[in-house]
């Protein structure tokens, strides 16, 4: 364990194995919410004031002090992620795109992304997010059924989703939007449907996720209560799991990742740099980050409620805490991240890492299964593998 008060020191020597392979990228979190979702267990907060210059100011201080033990790096992509970012000002996302722009260099096809939420007081914002800098928002849709909203304590509806999506597409060039399935009482006819409905409104990304119930947010509180019924079985999450890589595909949105579909060209740059394990600073409330140098990579975590975050930012650091990584947790987390990707990971560059992960017999036994390929130095899950990736993943650990 480093000092808690710092940033890695300087990280500009050989450092192939990361960002200049995958990427280098900054994640900044904004942890408020109007309302708690009961799916949701991401780090976020209702608050009823938010004082938005000291939160700006703060942000930027951070990456500041980043910036100076990151020099001369080249910036692919920043990402607003929350909590709802479309509560931040324009005024405070241009102090965080300054602050950035001031410590590196832009690349010349950046992609800034904010999410949001469709409500309309949000969307109002859009054109100011724009002329701070933001070329690509991703709209929590979440579902196309009234009911389904209610259930998922969304506080837009249907309408409002549908005229946001129209103004965001009158604004941004690149427009991406989530859904989630698997719902309760949800049929696979009802899923053919609703998919095919934002299939003709997508723009050139889609964010499709089943439904999951994890542990410390409301659902699962209901759901060890007996009180959250009619979700589906595993046959059936398969099922549109499945159904969902056949519509996509057949549209001509490529499934890029398990999750995540996209135009040719449309893949979400800044998610690429976590999939392909390359280096992202992670600034705000809760934030991760991993930056490294060769063999060296530092796991950083910044202080998780967003009172302490901001003391403990503006008396001079917002990290808790930075982890030196072992060869074999890096090439774990590397193995986890490229299978993910339908381009998958190069078994050359894991075994650098640590050459038991992903040895030769395990590999043989996954592509027997038809759970995995390799195609020279490529490795990669087939479809069904994809269906079961945790358990590929832990059958190639050593």
């Amino acid at each position: 364990m480093h000092s808690e008060n710092s940033w890695p020191d300087a990280l500009t020597q050989s450092s192939i194995e990361n960002w200049q392979i995958g990427g280098f990228g900054l994640y900044v979190h904004w942890p408020f919410c109007e309302a708690k979702c009961p799916y949701c267990d991401f780090n976020s907060h209702v608050v009823s004031h938010i004082d938005q210059s000291r939160w700006a100011r703060a942000l930027a201080d951070e990456i500041r002090r980043a910036g100076a033990e990151t020099p001369n790096r080249v910036l692919g992509s920043i990402f607003f992620g929350g909590g709802t970012p479309s509560l931040m000002t324009a005024e405070t996302v241009l102090t965080v795109i300054e602050a950035a722009r001031d410590c590196w260099t832009f690349a010349n096809d950046i992609e800034i992304t904010l999410e949001a939420n469709p409500r309309s007081v949000e969307v109002r914002r859009f054109e100011g997010y724009a002329r701070a800098g933001v070329n690509r928002v991703s709209l929590g849709v979440q579902a196309l059924r009234a009911a389904d909203l209610k259930r998922l304590g969304r506080l837009h509806g249907v309408d409002e989703a549908k005229t946001a999506l129209g103004v965001a597409r009158s604004v941004f060039e690149r427009v991406s939007f989530d859904l989630i399935y698997a719902r309760q009482n949800q049929t696979l006819d009802d899923w053919r449907v609703e998919l095919g409905e934002a299939l003709d409104m997508a723009v050139d990304h889609l964010s499709l996720y089943q439904l999951t119930v994890e542990e410390g947010t409301a659902f699962w509180d209901r759901a060890r209560a007996g009180g959250l019924r009619g979700l589906p079985d595993e046959d059936l999450a398969a099922d549109m799991y499945e159904l969902t890589q056949d519509l996509c595909s057949a549209a001509g949105y490529s499934a890029y990742e398990v999750s995540n579909h996209a135009r040719p060209d449309a893949q979400s740059r800044h998610n690429l740099i976590y999939w392909r394990y390359g280096d992202w600073l992670g600034i705000g409330p809760g934030a991760h980050g991993r930056l490294g140098t060769g063999e060296q990579r530092q796991a950083t975590v910044a202080w998780r409620q967003p009172g302490r975050w901001l003391e403990r930012a503006e008396a001079g650091s917002g990290l808790e805490s930075r982890t030196t990584l072992e060869l074999v947790d890096q090439a774990g987390e590397y193995l986890m991240m490229g299978l993910r990707l339908d381009e998958g990971l190069d078994i050359g560059r894991l075994h650098r890492m640590n050459p038991t992960v992903g040895r030769a017999e395990a590999v043989a036994e996954m592509i027997d299964l038809d759970l995995i390929m390799r195609e020279g130095p490529v490795l990669r899950t087939t479809a069904k593998g994809r269906l079961v990736l945790n358990s590929v993943v832990a059958e190639l650990m050593p």
